[in-house]
């Protein structure tokens, strides 16, 4: 398993999916990004996990990690904030859409499959005009 490999190849698909401003490993506070750098998009490391389901078996490894979008939408008055929130989930939601033939993302071949899983926090920012989403994704990584 080759982590790096693994992240670099997801960073690359979704910050690609639509134009992000900024695009980061590297998490800063949305307060910390500039309104010209926004939208922006970061990719944050939460964890791994590694089970087992017999000795005969080999173990996975199941990556967490967090996409964060970052928008301004909320200060124009004309713009419904959600709506400028929602085109960029939805961008990458569509870059991680698995393979029409397997019905997996497997990043190129690095994992058994990438996906979105869990709730999608969001606050478009009607109130102070700054929106937040935070995209829960999880990747399967088999040991052999």
């Amino acid at each position: 398993m080759n982590r790096e490999a693994i992240i670099m190849a997801l960073f690359s698909l979704v910050s690609t999916s639509a134009s992000f401003a900024t695009k980061s490993r590297r998490l800063k506070l949305w307060s910390s990004v500039p309104s010209s750098e926004k939208p922006a998009l970061f990719l944050s490391e939460r964890g791994d996990t590694y089970a087992r389901a017999s000795e005969a078996v080999p173990e996975s490894v199941t990556m967490q990690l967090e996409i964060y979008i970052y928008t301004e939408a909320g200060k124009d008055d004309s713009v419904v904030p959600a709506s400028t929130l929602n085109l960029l989930i939805d961008a990458v939601d569509t870059a991680l859409a698995p393979n029409k033939l397997t019905g997996l993302q497997t990043l190129g071949g690095l994992v058994s499959h990438c996906w979105i899983e869990g709730k999608i926090l969001k606050d478009a920012g009607d109130l102070d005009g700054d929106g937040v989403a935070v995209i829960p994704i999880k990747i399967l990584v088999p040991r052999t």
